[in-house]
């Protein structure tokens, strides 16, 4: 029998004309903690974390679930997570936890959505939802590694921390949902700073800047 994915009913970004003043764009900056790499098959997500932002400022408005994967976490996840067994009991499935997540960067009105990795980070979500037989309409998604890339052109992909670093951003709890969101957010910030400076100034501007370096497909 063929069946037809529900979509979740949110408008998680608006369009913008490409001309838009970067200071003038919202967006959802998130990230995902999972029990692997392997999440098309056995790993499942165990967290979603995500934090707003307005023109170039990281706002307080942020969003942090657990996720219960319906299996055990692997001792090494909860050594690097620190996330336990006793964190995703009685936490909500994936299916609610993605809805929940989808409901706070419809409600910020956003422009894109970023991350750092997004590929991964996308990847996830996509494969949850279609257990349980959804989809949603992708946004625009801006990667990180992407405007790295049309900076400082390399093979090398490197560490969140390791960028943060380099570009004096704010660092916040490691492999945390919510701490690895408020790095990249930081970091995004900076990154916007520095293209705007070098004459990228809309967003059809960076939107060009990514599809060329393309280097993670962050943009579907």
């Amino acid at each position: 029998m063929f069946w037809k994915k529900r979509q979740l009913p949110y408008e998680t970004y608006r369009d913008q004309p490409l001309n838009t003043p970067l200071a003038d764009l919202r967006f959802t900056v998130f990230d995902t903690e999972a029990t692997g790499f392997a999440v098309g098959g056995h790993d499942r997500l165990i967290e979603i974390g995500a934090v707003h932002i307005e023109g170039f400022n990281v706002t307080d408005r942020t969003f942090q679930t657990f996720v219960d994967p319906g299996r055990d976490i692997p001792a090494r996840i909860t050594e690097l997570t620190g996330i336990t067994e006793k964190d995703v009991a009685g936490a909500p499935d994936a299916l609610e936890a993605i809805d929940q997540f989808h409901a706070f960067a419809a409600d910020n009105d956003n422009t894109a959505w970023a991350a750092h990795y997004m590929a991964f980070d996308m990847l996830v979500l996509k494969k949850e939802l279609q257990r349980h037989k959804h989809s949603f309409r992708e946004p625009l998604a801006i990667d990180t590694l992407d405007l790295i890339g049309c900076i400082a052109p390399s093979w090398d992909m490197r560490d969140l921390q390791h960028y943060a670093l380099n570009f004096g951003t704010n660092i916040y709890d490691r492999h945390s949902a919510l701490g690895d969101a408020l790095t990249t957010a930081h970091l995004f910030v900076e990154l916007l700073r520095y293209l705007e400076a070098r004459g990228k100034t809309t967003l059809g501007d960076i939107l060009d800047a990514v599809r060329t370096e393309g280097s993670t497909k962050a943009l579907q």
